[in-house]
This record gives structure tokens, C-alpha cells and sequence, in this order.
């Protein structure tokens, strides 16, 4: 046996105890997520779109409560773009749930309602990228292809002990997936990332593959997260009636078009300060304070029933608004 020989047996072996320990630890220790419960295509699909920029304890509730409005994705298909908007509600990037609708129509009109079971179909579907489709076939359909998140891509550079970018970041996670189960072993990878091989504090006393880390913890170098830029903001929550104000965004906006939101309101109006919330976007963090006033005389707007409120597709912000102020 020559020394390469010698070393594709040894990285084969390195691979299949891998794959078999990583697989044993998340068969006994996955989190019981509601879209792991079955394979249907739509509801991977759909997790996978929700969980983009999102966390998982943010999605569980609102996955479910969006299955219960559209249980299917020719339900979703027939469906009014608001009242899409309205049920993906408090999850930010609303581009997603526009693109997640356009994506049903298609595939209700072009492929009878089946979805495709091949990375190339799927990559064909509006807001599906290489990372969803990998995702979704392999998951779904079985298909050999490995996928590449910001876990996955944390947990290969701490294996490998380098860092890895690029064409070369797929091809190491496509060397190490597991022909069997790859649609488990994925998920498992990004649960390892999610869960144990943290940015922060790797917790690698607990990893099932940790004699197989190059690193067993941080790299050398690791980029520093991004500081948080702080801003103040003020809204007027306006209520009359058991009514409250609220104005649309403009449709030709590129943050959140046409989505429903409390007043702005001007730091020097002399209204009283009902509440304050803090509210995250990316690299910003807000401290919005709630002025309690009348419905402002130059803005167009709109008396919303308290009952009716959440049949608006809202901005996230609102919507925390106005839970913090028991309206919803």
C-alpha cells in the first residue's frame, strides 16, 4: 500500500467514525423540533424558509400557528399576499414570505403541487438558494448533497483546524456527509453547531466528535462580532373607541412594503410616555418609547378595530408594541 493509499484509508475511517458518532449523539439527543416530526416537503420547505436569519425558539410557535392557516402549499398558493404577510407576522425579513408565496403559486401552477425532488428544481423556485435546496432534498428526498450554514461552516474550520471558505467549505462537507442518512446527518451538523460547537464557549467536553476536533474550541483569529449600534426611537399608540391608529408602509419601500406599523412620532411632541421596549434588528439595537396621544393630522392612516388588529400583516415591532400594551 503506498502512503496515499495509506492516508485516503486512514481519512476513510476518520470519516465513518464521524459520521456514526455524530449520528448516534443526535439520534439520542435532537431537539424534538416540529418540523423534524415528519419528511413532507412543505413543511421542511417551510421551516427552512422561517429559520433563515431567525432563531429556533422564535419560529416553533409561529411555524405552527402558519400551518394551521395554511396547511398545505395549495392552501398557501390561494391565498392573499396580506394575509400571508399577516400570519409570517413577527418574523421579520417579510421578503421571505413574499417569495415563499410566489414559490407556492409555481409550484401549484407548474408542478401540479409536487414539489421538485432535485437541487436544480427546487434552485429554480423563488427564495430558494443553494443552502434551502440542499437542505429540502436531502431531508425530504434523500438526495446526496451536503449543506453549508453558519454552524456548518463553524464546525468544519474547528475540525479541520483552518479556515475554510467558498467552493472549498462544500466540498469538505460534501466529503464527510454520510451516504446512508444524509438528510440526518445535515441536520445533525447544524444541531452540533446549534448546540454544542457554540461561537463563543464550544462546549467541547460534551461534543460526540471531539477526539476527531482539530482545534477542540476557538480558532486562532476568529473575527470579532460586529458592535451593536444603539438608537432611540418614539411611536404614538392612539386609541379611541376600542380602535387604534396605524399606518401603512409605503409598497415601493424596500424595508417591510406595505406592512402595518404605529405612527413615528417627534421626539419634542409633549405626549405622555406610555411604555418602553427594546427591539434588535441585525447590528441595531432600539430603545423605542411609546408616547400615549392623538392620531397625528398629517399622516394618512387608518381606525383599526382591536379585534381586527392581527389580521394585518404588522411589522414585527408593532406587533411587540402591542403586546407589551395588552392590545393583542
Amino acid at each position: 500500500m503506498t502512503l496515499e493509499q495509506a492516508r485516503e484509508t486512514e481519512d476513510s475511517i476518520s470519516h465513518g467514525r464521524f459520521q456514526r458518532s455524530l449520528l448516534g449523539w443526535f439520534d439520542r439527543h435532537k431537539r424534538d423540533l416540529p418540523w423534524r416530526r415528519d419528511r413532507d416537503p412543505y413543511r421542511v420547505w417551510l421551516s427552512e424558509i422561517m429559520l433563515q436569519q431567525t432563531r429556533v425558539a422564535a419560529v416553533t410557535n409561529h411555524y405552527e400557528r402558519f400551518l394551521q392557516r395554511f396547511p398545505s402549499v395549495e392552501r398557501l398558493a390561494a391565498a392573499r399576499e396580506a394575509s400571508v404577510l399577516a400570519a409570517w407576522s413577527g418574523l421579520g425579513y417579510y421578503r421571505r414570505a413574499r417569495m415563499l408565496h410566489a414559490a407556492a403559486k409555481k409550484i401549484v401552477k407548474e408542478h401540479g403541487g409536487k414539489f421538485p425532488g432535485s437541487v436544480e428544481g427546487l434552485r429554480a423556485l423563488p427564495g430558494i438558494g443553494r443552502y434551502t435546496a440542499a437542505a429540502i432534498a436531502s431531508i425530504a428526498f434523500g438526495q446526496l448533497v451536503a449543506v453549508v450554514d453558519g454552524n456548518v461552516e463553524r464546525v468544519l474550520q474547528r475540525v479541520h483546524g483552518k479556515k475554510i471558505a467558498g467552493e472549498a467549505l462544500w466540498r469538505a462537507a460534501g466529503e464527510l456527509l454520510s451516504q446512508l442518512r444524509p438528510g440526518d446527518f445535515n441536520q445533525a451538523v447544524m444541531e452540533l453547531g446549534a448546540t454544542l460547537c457554540l461561537p463563543r464557549q464550544p462546549r467541547c467536553l460534551l461534543c460526540p466528535v471531539s477526539d476527531l476536533c482539530a482545534t477542540r474550541g476557538e480558532l486562532q483569529g476568529q473575527i470579532e462580532a460586529r458592535s451593536q449600534i444603539k438608537r432611540h426611537i418614539h411611536y404614538t399608540l392612539a386609541c379611541r373607541n376600542g380602535s387604534i391608529f396605524l399606518v401603512q408602509r409605503s409598497k415601493t419601500v424596500a424595508l417591510m412594503p406595505g406592512m402595518w406599523e404605529l405612527p413615528e412620532a417627534s421626539v419634542n411632541e409633549t405626549a405622555e410616555e406610555w411604555l418602553t421596549v427594546r427591539h434588535s434588528i441585525t447590528v441595531t439595537d432600539y430603545v423605542v418609547r411609546v408616547l400615549r396621544g392623538t392620531a397625528p393630522r398629517y399622516l394618512n392612516g387608518r381606525w383599526v378595530r382591536k379585534s381586527r388588529v392581527t389580521a394585518l400583516p404588522l411589522t414585527g415591532l408593532a406587533r411587540k408594541i402591542l403586546r407589551a400594551a395588552k392590545i393583542i
